[in-house]
């Protein structure tokens, strides 16, 4: 064991630290679909055939997720894991029977024959380090400063999940309490769900050159949290990523799904150009999860199907005003994008795919657009077609075409509209609405 214990006593700083481990409920937890699809994701960005995700515990190393490695836990020692999560970053070495700090450890001089180790912590938002998430080779080699960067950006989204997975933990038991404990439990827990919802929906959209974005999202359950969702981010290439996308159920069970749909493609976003590529990594990560729920893992959080739409894309933006933009997207079951021309044309994007969540060997096409100046791309839930009209019909296609065809200036005009629109329906909502729209900004006419 690395830690220095003095008198007996473990140091105040270590005694915090594991107190944060045992706070998030992780150790000895079933597999997480969700810590799997992050070890493919560094295994793939590092090209190296070892990738964990572990928790340092007191005296072992716990392995959340492997790719390459079969073992559940292993003791600590120093030099690896049991030191890579002492460090504020990441924790490199390049070649390890010729490195003092780890010359001794079991992992090197064993069967496994490491030889190359790097490292990055874990970090709540407090400040402590639970672990790390690791890249690992039996031959000598270093990181480039993307696979640095990139490496960062996964133990990041591990330590993002932790905290959803805990508050996806805590609102359930919070629900099932609040059906004995009358209106004082239900207030309680209807503060948890507002704090789990705020985390699933970005607070704002990015500022984007030469594009204008504008996003409404309305739960339907009562619990104000639910299955859609919708995200938009700058990605390291200049590039953004878009989603929006509907898991199964409705309320707290389909947030908690949600937090692994979103962070699953926000990991993926980080290393994979492709939209089809990161839609197979949802894929897989929701069959990972239902494989663990089948074994008994995340009991709590119910026994919904894991299935999920969704429509994901990367955005190129005009490299100057005026100019056009360029559009990857692919979809997952999900309702197909409708674009509004900048002449009132109305196109509906052909980007179909399965449902993730389903079948192994899903395969996902992304589809190339392009954006000129004044055209309007609108993603959207079934929420938004199957509202029912005041005469108790289903809005639909038909409904939302007609909406379109009725010409909005641009993508703020239009969500605002939507959002007005659907408000005006007296019967009550029976889905989640969510909706994301994008204007390529038109020539201005000064120019």
């Amino acid at each position: 064991m690395s830690v220095e214990v003095v008198d007996g006593a473990v140091p105040p700083a270590e005694a915090a630290r594991l107190a944060a481990v045992r706070r998030y409920e992780i150790l000895d937890s079933p597999p997480d679909g969700a810590f799997d699809a992050v070890c493919e994701l560094a295994a793939t960005a590092c090209q190296v055939p070892i990738a964990t995700v572990t928790i340092v515990d007191e005296d072992r190393i716990w392995f959340a997720a492997t790719k390459g490695l079969t073992a559940a836990e292993i003791p600590r020692e120093p030099g690896l894991c049991g030191s890579a999560v002492m460090d504020d970053d990441v924790y490199m070495v390049s070649d390890a029977v010729h490195d003092p700090r780890t010359l001794n450890n079991a992992l090197v001089r064993g069967e496994l024959g490491l030889r190359f180790y790097a490292g990055a912590p874990i970090v709540t938002a407090d400040g402590y380090r639970l672990g790390t998430v690791n890249v690992i080779d039996r031959q000598p080699r270093q990181l480039s400063e993307s696979q640095v960067h990139t490496l960062r950006n996964l133990a990041r989204l591990v330590a993002e999940h932790l905290e959803l997975r805990l508050g996806a933990l805590h609102t359930v038991r919070r629900e099932r309490q609040a059906a004995a404990q009358a209106e004082e439990g239900r207030r309680r827990y209807a503060h948890l769900a507002e704090t789990l919802q705020r985390s699933l929906s970005p607070p704002r959209l990015p500022v984007v050159p030469n594009v204008q974005a504008a996003a409404v999202y309305h739960p339907a359950s009562s619990d104000d949290v639910g299955g859609d969702f919708y995200d938009f981010f700058a990605l390291h290439d200049g590039s953004y990523a878009v989603f929006v996308g509907d898991v199964c159920g409705k309320g707290a069970r389909a947030a908690a799904l949600t937090s692994l749909t979103r962070y699953t493609l926000r990991g993926a976003a980080i290393v994979e150009p492709d939209p089809a590529a990161v839609l197979a990594h949802l894929n897989a990560a929701l069959l990972l999860e239902e494989h663990a729920r089948a074994d008994g893992a995340m009991a709590e959080l119910g026994d919904d199907d894991l299935l999920c739409t969704a429509v994901y894309a990367h955005l190129y933006p005009p490299k100057r005003p005026g100019g056009s933009a360029e559009l990857l997207i692919a979809c997952a079951g999900h309702p197909e994008p409708m674009l509004t021309r900048h002449d009132g044309t109305l196109e509906v994007i052909s980007c179909g795919g399965p449902i993730a969540g389903v079948m192994p060997d899903a395969t996902y096409t992304s589809t190339r657009v392009h954006l000129h100046p004044g055209d309007t791309l609108l993603l959207y839930t079934d929420g938004v077609t199957d509202a029912r009209t005041d005469s108790g019909d289903r809005f639909g296609v038909e409904g939302l075409t007609h909406f379109l065809e009725s010409g909005h200036n641009d993508a703020a005009a239009l969500v605002a509209g939507l959002d007005q629109l659907l408000a005006g329906f007296h019967t009550r909502r029976p889905d989640d609405v969510a909706a994301l729209a994008l204007t390529v900004n038109p020539v201005d006419d000064g120019d």
